[in-house]
C-alpha cells in the first residue's frame, strides 16, 4: 500500500486515532481527552490560536526568523517582521482591544486593505478569544452594513484607504455610510491612517490606530475552548440574511498545521506565499494562520499579478524573497499568460528556489496547467476546496507522496475527506459518471461546524439533500484511479434537448485554442432545446482574430471534442470576464444578462463596469 493510500485509509477508518496524532502538533492549555464527539472535534481541549501562531515560535528560539514579509508595489513599500516583532505588534493591538472592552466571545469587524495591520488585527482578536469577521476592503457601504448588523461587533478596525494600481479607494466614507445604514452601533472604530489619503475621525467614536496601539499595554493570550469560534467569514451574496461560515479554534489549528506539511510540503523556516487577500478564506488559512502555525515565513502582497508594474510582478516576489511554495488562483496565471504568453518576464528572475505552484479558486484548465508547468519547470498542483471547508478537500499531497498529475483533476481526496459522487437518488455513481460531489460525515477538523447564528440554515443548505453527507454544491466524477474531476457548480450543468452537459467540459476545449487566454461557458434559454451553450472568450495579447472567425473555429472544436450533441454555436469575444475579487467568474449573473433577466451587481465584483460591457456586446452580436 502506498504512503498516500495508507494515510487516507487510516483517516477514514480510524479518524480519532489519525486526528489525535495530528493534534500533537499543537500546544494545548488543556490537551483534549476526547478527539471527536457529537460532531465536534477536541470538545474538551483548550488552547489559544495566537499563541500557537506566534508566541510558541518565539519561545522555541525562532524569534529572529522572519514571520511576515510585506511587499506593496502600489506604495513602493516593503517591510519584514520577525516573530518577535510580530508578537510585540499583536500583543499591543490586543491590549488596545482589551482597553476598548473587547472580551472573549465578542465580535470585531476588520475592514482593511492588504497591510500588516490587517494580519495583526486578526491575531490580536485570536489572542483575546474574540471572534473576528474580516470584510473585504472596499466593499460597498450597504454590504458592510449588512455584515455589521449580523456580526454585531463591539469594535470595527479599519483604514483610511485602500490602494489600487490606478486609484486610491477611500474606506472611511464607506464605513461612515455603512454605520449610518446599520442598526447596530459598535462602541468604537479604530482607523489606520495611510498617508495616501488620511481620514477625518468622528470625535468620541473613532480612534487613530497608531495612537491607540501606542498607548496600550501588551495583552497576554486567553485560553479558549477548542469548540469556541475563532472567526466568521461571510460568503459572497447577501440577499436576505448573510451566510456567515464559522471556524472553531481547535479543529482549525490542528487541520491547518497538518496541511502545511502534508498537503503543501512546507517546512518551518521556509517562505510560503499565498497570493490572495486576507478578505477571502485563502487569506485566512494560508496568508495568516497556516504558515504561522507551521513556523513558516508568510508573504503579504499588496499588488496584482499584472500591472504592478508588469506581468513579472509575481516572479520578482518569488525571486526576491526565496519563495519555496506559491499558491494563487488560476485566474492570476491566465492574466499573466494573456499579457506575456511567451513567458519572457519570468526569464528575467531567478526562480530556482521555487519548488511547487499550487492553484485553486477556479477550475484549472489543462491549457493553463501546461503553460505554467512548461514555464516554471516545477510541479503545478491543482487543488480544490471551499470557504466552508477552510482547507483542501482534494489535492496532490506532496508532503505524503507525490502522485502522478492528471491535467484537469485536483488529484485525490485529502486524508480526512470521505469524498463521494452521488446520483439524484443518493447512490454512489460508477467511475466516469457525473453526479453531485459530497463528503460523508463527519467532516474533518477545520471544516465549518455551523453557520453563525443560523444552525437551521446550515443543516438545510449543506446536510438536507443527501442525509449523512455534506453537499459541496459542485458536480463532478471520479475516474478508475480514484482521481476527482470537479466540473463546476451543480447549476452550471446545462440541459440541451434532454442531454445534461457540463459547461466545464466545454470550457476545457475552448481554453485549448491557441489564441484564447480565458473563457467561460454558460447555458442560455432556448425555446426549442431548453438551453444552449454560449461561450465568452478573452483573446491573448497580440491575437488579431475576428468575432466570426473565432466563433466558427471554437464551434468546430467543441463539435470535434464533445460532439454535435453540445450544440455549441455562439462564442462572443470580450475584453474581460466579470469576476469577483477572488477571481471567480460570475457565470450566474452572465446567464441572467444573456437571458434578458433583471440582474443585481454582486457585492463581491471586482469591476462593476464589466457587466454592462457584457450586456452591450450581446446586443451588438
Amino acid at each position: 500500500m502506498s504512503a498516500y493510500d495508507e494515510a487516507y485509509r487510516r483517516s477514514i477508518e480510524r479518524p480519532e486515532e489519525f486526528w489525535g496524532e495530528a493534534a500533537l502538533g499543537i500546544q494545548w492549555d488543556l490537551a483534549p481527552a476526547t478527539v471527536h464527539a457529537d460532531g465536534r472535534w477536541f470538545p474538551d481541549g483548550r488552547l489559544n490560536t495566537c499563541h500557537n501562531a506566534v508566541d510558541r515560535h518565539v519561545a522555541a528560539g525562532r524569534g529572529t526568523q522572519a514571520a511576515l514579509i510585506y511587499d506593496s508595489p502600489v506604495t513602493g513599500t516593503t517591510r519584514t517582521y520577525t516573530y518577535t516583532e510580530l508578537l510585540d505588534e499583536v500583543s499591543k493591538a490586543a491590549g488596545m482591544l482589551r482597553d476598548l472592552g473587547v472580551e472573549t466571545g465578542d465580535t470585531v469587524v476588520i475592514y482593511m486593505p492588504m497591510v500588516p495591520e490587517a494580519v495583526v488585527a486578526m491575531l490580536a482578536c485570536a489572542r483575546l478569544g474574540a471572534v473576528h469577521s474580516v470584510v473585504f476592503g472596499g466593499f460597498a457601504a450597504r454590504e458592510l452594513a449588512v455584515r455589521i448588523d449580523h456580526a454585531r461587533p463591539k469594535v470595527v478596525l479599519s483604514a483610511s484607504c485602500g490602494i489600487e494600481p490606478t486609484r486610491v479607494v477611500a474606506y472611511k466614507p464607506l464605513l461612515d455610510a455603512a454605520l449610518e445604514q446599520a442598526e447596530h452601533r459598535p462602541g468604537h472604530c479604530v482607523i489606520l491612517q495611510r498617508p495616501e489619503s488620511p481620514a477625518e475621525l468622528t470625535p468620541g467614536r473613532d480612534l487613530d490606530w497608531a495612537q491607540a496601539v501606542g498607548a496600550a499595554e501588551p495583552a497576554g493570550c486567553v485560553s479558549v475552548a477548542a469548540t469556541d469560534p475563532l472567526y466568521i467569514l461571510y460568503t459572497s451574496g447577501t440577499t436576505g440574511t448573510p451566510k456567515g461560515v464559522v471556524r472553531d479554534n481547535g479543529g482549525h489549528a490542528v487541520a491547518l498545521h497538518w496541511s502545511m506539511s502534508h498537503v503543501y510540503g512546507a517546512a518551518p523556516g521556509e517562505v510560503f506565499w499565498a497570493a490572495s487577500d486576507v478578505g477571502w478564506v485563502v487569506g485566512h488559512s494560508y496568508i495568516v494562520y497556516g504558515p504561522l502555525l507551521a513556523g513558516c515565513t508568510t508573504v503579504l502582497y499588496e499588488g496584482k499579478p499584472v500591472g504592478t508594474p508588469d506581468p513579472g510582478a509575481f516572479w520578482r516576489v518569488v525571486s526576491t524573497y526565496g519563495v519555496r511554495t506559491l499558491f494563487t488562483a488560476p485566474t492570476a496565471f491566465r492574466a499573466i499568460k494573456k499579457e506575456d504568453p511567451s513567458g519572457n518576464f519570468a526569464k528575467k528572475w531567478d526562480l530556482s528556489g521555487l519548488r511547487y505552484l499550487f492553484l485553486a479558486g477556479e477550475r484549472l484548465d489543462p491549457d493553463t496547467y501546461h503553460w505554467a508547468s512548461d514555464l516554471l519547470g516545477v510541479p503545478v498542483i491543482d487543488h480544490w476546496w471551499q470557504t466552508e471547508t477552510g482547507w483542501p478537500i482534494a489535492a496532490n499531497c506532496v508532503g505524503i507522496e507525490r502522485l502522478p498529475i492528471k491535467p484537469g483533476s485536483p488529484t485525490k481526496a485529502v486524508p480526512g475527506w470521505d469524498v463521494h459522487i452521488l446520483d439524484n437518488d443518493g447512490r454512489d455513481c460508477p467511475p466516469g459518471a457525473e453526479g453531485a460531489v459530497t463528503v460523508k460525515l463527519p467532516l474533518p477538523p477545520g471544516a465549518l461546524p455551523t453557520l453563525y447564528r443560523d444552525d437551521d440554515r446550515f443543516a438545510r443548505s449543506y446536510l438536507g439533500r443527501y442525509p449523512g453527507h455534506y453537499l459541496t454544491g459542485d458536480g463532478g466524477h471520479l475516474d478508475d484511479d480514484g482521481y476527482l474531476y470537479v466540473m463546476g457548480r451543480i447549476d452550471d450543468v446545462i440541459n440541451v434537448a434532454g442531454h445534461r452537459l457540463s459547461t466545464g467540459s466545454m470550457e476545457e476545449v475552448i481554453a485549448a485554442h491557441p489564441d484564447v487566454a480565458e473563457c467561460a461557458v454558460i447555458g442560455v434559454a432556448d425555446e426549442v432545446k431548453g438551453q444552449l451553450p454560449m461561450g465568452f472568450v478573452v483573446l491573448k495579447a497580440g491575437a488579431e482574430r475576428g468575432q466570426e472567425e473565432m466563433e466558427r473555429e471554437l464551434a468546430a472544436l467543441v463539435r470535434e471534442r464533445i460532439g454535435p450533441v453540445a450544440a455549441f454555436r455562439r462564442a462572443v469575444v470580450v475584453s474581460r470576464l466579470p469576476k469577483t475579487r477572488s477571481g471567480k467568474i460570475l457565470r450566474a449573473t452572465m446567464r441572467d444578462i444573456a437571458d434578458g433577466n433583471p440582474y443585481a451587481t454582486p457585492s463581491t465584483i471586482e469591476d462593476p463596469a464589466a457587466l454592462p460591457e457584457i450586456a452591450r456586446i450581446l446586443k451588438e452580436t
